[in-house]
């Protein structure tokens, strides 16, 4: 763990390209359940029957997969910008 904690937040680029793949494939897993919650929540609102859950709960799950799409995204647009910062400063 301690070894995490360094002075800079990225061991090397391959380690970067990691993170943004990681990240990428958790905000579209988030993503896609948001949208499923919410197809089965209007199934289940227009049927008039308990899929397993309320159509309310469904639409409770939708929200929080949504919002949890947030932190991936941003650890995503964090790392793609420390490779940018990184690029350029091989350029100069």
């Amino acid at each position: 763990m301690a070894n995490m904690l360094q002075d800079q937040p990225y061991k090397n680029r391959e380690h970067v390209l990691a993170e943004i793949r990681r990240c990428a494939t958790a905000s579209t897993v988030s993503s896609f359940l948001s949208f499923l919650f919410v197809i089965i929540g209007i199934i289940s609102d227009a049927s008039n029957t308990t899929l397993g859950l309320t159509s309310l709960t469904w639409f409770l799950l939708a929200i929080f997969a949504a919002i949890h799409t947030i932190a991936p995204s941003m650890h995503l647009v964090v790392a793609k910008h420390f490779l940018g910062i990184e690029t350029e400063s091989k350029k100069e």
